[in-house]
């Protein structure tokens, strides 16, 4: 970042109030606000004559900076209260006269957001799980698309400039999206700031969704800097978190267009309707998007031809959600736009679709197994059966709300099509694949199945620790093996070491239940760390047994080789 004693307001747009903000916290104690901002501060000259006062009061030894406003006084006051703007809140109101000067246009469109609502479902069901990466916003999966559908368009990629007293359009080599963040503050500081993801346009949507958190983090920690805020070319706002359906933002010098994204919400005279009843008329959730640009480079056709290109993509065009799935590494096919085949209350119909169901429930506990995720080097594309699509049996995504029998499935006689496929692909699409519908024995189907197809149960601290106990033996046993015995041929357990937490589960809870004796027949792989650290071999006999000192009266095991060992 290069420090300039001029202020340029194109260059921070919007956020040239949290610059004089972040001038006020520096003036008050320079200590305050981060190296980065200090540095630009040394030779700054604010552009605010309220701020230059301040400024000339501090470098006067021994002055106070300017007084906190009086708190308001509560009740009703007789007259009108009047109160200066300051800070941040004096600088807002600056440039938003500012912006007066660039004539703007706005274009609106509504799009249905069925998709955009279950494919965000699927992909937060499944994304980081376990980790703290957070989840994944309607606002990041709009941004996308915004970005792809600037990339696409080069005439939305125009700003406006006077050169030499002659006005030209300026065409944009690449996408610096500017995204709004709501920050803590006081009456006179920012509360949005607008920091931009740099060359959006080269990002893939997993390093987009990353860039934009580390933003929104940092905004939130106080911890942007002013490069944060140079170079915004486009912008996102979202209007639609406080319920507004749609807004027309101002526009700033320097940046070619905002999208504003209205609330995500089912249309107002449907708003009071009972769900089920919009489920079966195949209602869908609406989202409002605005265009508003610079109408002296941008016209409205091309502006029109943005939000269109926008709503392709969030209702599926051209691999839109299989690019988000696949840049996240997902394991599953996302969900496809789909017309609503649905013809009202026909009860032949309506048992067409119940028959579907059905025979997707059992297709998920036949071939459910081959969604699983057993490849953990990944190096085929996820791929869905055509037997586990629910289009394959003629439903689409407005059956998801509509409830159908189930037959039994987790213990409820009912449920909405989006928590059957829920619960199928959990119970058997997920990092275990069990197959068993081949037994001929229906008690015993029905016992797997109402064990397999329950909620997962999340496990208690001590349980955790427990597992990390076992995998550390498995690891730490392993890790001897290889060091100590070099070249000996011993079927070691190495990327497998969860079988040995999983082994001590299921013989705790055989103890648990009453057993008395478990007897297994183990494979050669991973042998000696079971013998160790599940049946509780001694390392002491195994290592002197796997040395060739083996008792031929030892019980278990034929002794013949080394990994034939027996406890």
């Amino acid at each position: 970042m290069t420090t300039s004693s001029r202020y340029d307001e194109a260059a921070f747009g919007p956020n040239a109030s949290l610059v004089d903000e972040m001038y006020r916290r520096y003036l008050a104690d320079p200590n305050d606000v981060p190296e980065a901002w200090r540095e630009f501060f040394v030779d700054y000259e604010p552009h605010s004559p309220t701020l230059r006062k301040a400024r000339e009061r501090e470098m006067a030894a021994g002055e106070e900076s300017p007084q906190e406003l009086p708190p308001h006084e509560d009740g009703m006051s007789a007259e009108p209260l009047a109160s200066p703007l300051r800070a941040g809140a004096g600088a807002v109101a600056k440039h938003m006269i500012s912006s007066l000067e660039v004539p703007t246009a706005t274009s609106v469109r509504t799009i249905p957001a069925k998709l955009l609502e279950v494919n965000r479902e699927l992909i937060n069901a499944h994304v980081g799980r376990g980790s703290k990466r957070g989840k994944v916003s309607f606002s990041h999966l709009i941004g996308w698309a915004f970005v792809q559908a600037v990339a696409e368009i080069p005439d939305v990629r125009l700003v406006y400039s006077e050169i030499d007293g002659q006005p030209h359009r300026v065409s944009l080599p690449h996408i610096n999206l500017g995204v709004a963040i709501s920050v803590e503050g006081g009456p006179d500081a920012a509360r949005l700031v607008a920091p931009s993801i740099k060359n959006a346009q080269d990002l893939g949507f997993s390093d987009f969704w990353l860039a934009y958190e580390d933003l929104v983090d940092r905004a939130r920690q106080g911890r942007l800097t002013l490069a944060d805020f140079e170079g915004t070319t486009h912008s996102l706002t979202n209007p639609g978190v406080i319920g507004t359906s749609h807004s027309v933002p101002r526009l700033m010098a320097g940046q070619a267009m905002i999208v504003g994204v209205g609330a995500l919400a089912y249309p107002p005279e449907r708003q009071g309707s009972d769900p089920q009843y919009l489920a079966t008329e195949g209602v869908s959730k609406v989202l409002t998007l605005s265009s508003t640009y610079d109408h002296r480079v941008i016209q409205g056709a091309d502006s029109g031809r943005l939000l269109a290109r926008m709503a392709e993509l969030l209702t599926g065009a051209d691999g839109f959600y299989d690019e988000i799935f696949g840049s996240l590494g997902l394991r599953h096919t996302p969900a496809r736009w789909a017309q609503d085949a649905w013809t009202g209350p026909d009860e032949e119909k309506w048992a067409e679709k119940q028959v579907a169901v059905s025979r997707l429930i059992t297709a998920y506990r036949t071939q459910g197994h081959l969604l699983a995720d057993l490849d953990p080097l990944h190096q085929r594309p996820p791929s869905l059966h055509p037997e586990l699509d629910p289009a394959f049996y003629g439903l689409t995504i407005w059956d998801l709300d509509r409830r159908f029998s189930t037959g039994g499935l987790a213990g409820s006689e009912e449920m909405p099509l989006k928590r059957i496929l829920a619960r199928l692909r959990a119970s058997y699409g997920d990092t275990l694949g069990v197959e068993y519908m081949h037994i001929s024995d229906p008690a015993q189907k029905r016992w797997i199945q109402q064990h397999v197809e329950i909620p997962e149960v999340a496990l208690t601290r001590d349980e955790k620790l427990r597992v990390l106990h076992k995998l550390n033996q498995a690891e730490a046993f392993e890790a001897f093996l290889h060091t100590k015995y070099v070249g000996h041929k011993r079927f070691g357990l190495e990327g497998a070491e969860s079988l040995i937490p999983l082994l001590d589960a299921i013989a705790g809870e055989a103890q648990s239940d009453g057993f008395d004796e478990m007897v297994m027949a183990m494979a050669h792989r991973g042998r000696l760390n079971v013998l160790a650290n599940v049946v509780g071999k001694s390392y002491a006999q195994v290592f002197r047994e796997f040395q060739g000192d083996m008792e031929p009266r030892a019980m278990g095991g034929s002794g013949d080789v080394k990994y034939h060992l027996g406890a």
